[in-house]
């Protein structure tokens, strides 16, 4: 498969390629740059090829799929170019911004055949599934509360996290994570109850929140996330028998060696799990669905992400 890249964002650069090199079944085939000398560095670095503008990467008939990782408020128009192109497409998250956008590019691959991917990575980390076997393991007891949180310091208002414009706000940025890892741990009875947005003066989005989720046999999560607040990227379940906290959940890096704490009134262990690399794992299942031509199962969690989010949006208070 051959694959090419929509903008030369930081996370396409620091993130993405260093993790597709290592996947050898994916060819890199450049990257769509308005700005010269932005295209020259990545090329500099990985290869492949400067295309000139986006379009002019959506004609190279030579290109099986196109990673997007622009601003959210671009992605709908550029994954419908991109489906409409008849390329498989990588969507760095959020999908879109609205329920019915997700929903109208979902439909697009479906009809053209298509295979979508949203980018959360995380998923794909080889600690998830320790946890889960904890879980079902019933080392926890049962499942009393889940809590979620990740949040980062102020950025600066000209990143584009802060524009509104550009699909800025906490919930599609951050928020997104809590809001996909309690889907993934309750399963898709999970429904929004509550919610609480918090948008200070003079500024044009929202910089924190918060939200409670529950699913059809009762389990809740709290969540909570915000970009204006002390770095914070953690899972805790509290069982009836012990608690396990999972101090980095969102974004262990490669080289970095998460730690599983699992507490009971009596006692507490740590565990210190291999690194792993959930952005190449992230490549990996994409290109696998790709090749089995799966479109349903991913295209439902996909769907069921986008109206969660929505619900928090406009969730009575």
């Amino acid at each position: 498969m051959k694959l090419g890249i929509l903008g030369t964002a930081d996370i396409a650069f620091r993130r993405f390629l260093p993790a597709l090199q290592k996947c050898p079944d994916i060819t890199y085939a450049g990257v769509a740059s308005r700005t010269p000398e932005k295209g020259e560095k990545f090329r500099e670095t990985y290869g492949g090829q400067i295309y000139g503008s986006y379009d002019e990467l959506l004609e190279d008939d030579t290109i099986d799929a196109v990673y997007v990782p622009l601003p959210p408020a671009l992605h709908f128009y550029w994954g419908k170019k991109v489906l409409e192109s008849g390329k498989h497409l990588l969507m760095e998250k959020p999908f879109t911004t609205s329920a019915e956008d997700t929903e109208a590019l979902l439909q697009l691959a479906k009809q053209k055949g298509l295979t979508v991917h949203e980018n959360y990575m995380f998923l794909y980390h080889e600690q998830l599934n320790c946890i889960r076997r904890l879980v079902d393991g019933g080392e926890l007891g049962d499942i009393r509360l889940y809590r979620m949180a990740f949040g980062f310091p102020m950025r600066g208002k000209d990143d584009f996290r802060y524009i509104k414009e550009l699909g800025g706000g906490a919930l599609l940025d951050c928020g997104g994570y809590p809001v996909r890892l309690a889907l993934e741990l309750m399963g898709d009875t999970t429904q929004v109850v509550q919610s609480r947005l918090t948008q200070p003066d003079n500024y044009q989005v929202d910089l924190y929140g918060n939200a409670v989720l529950e699913n059809g046999s009762g389990q809740t999560s709290q969540i909570s996330f915000g970009m204006d607040n002390a770095y914070q990227c953690q899972l805790e379940i509290w069982g009836s028998k012990a608690t396990l906290i999972a101090p980095r959940i969102f974004t262990a890096g490669d080289n970095y060696a998460p730690e599983l704490i699992i507490r009971t009134s009596s006692d507490e262990t740590r565990t210190v799990l291999p690194a792993d690399d959930q952005f190449l794992h992230s490549i990996e299942h994409f290109l696998q669905n790709v090749q089995q031509h799966t479109f349903t199962d991913v295209q439902a969690m996909i769907r069921k992400q986008s109206k969660l989010v929505e619900t928090i949006l406009t969730k009575e208070k």
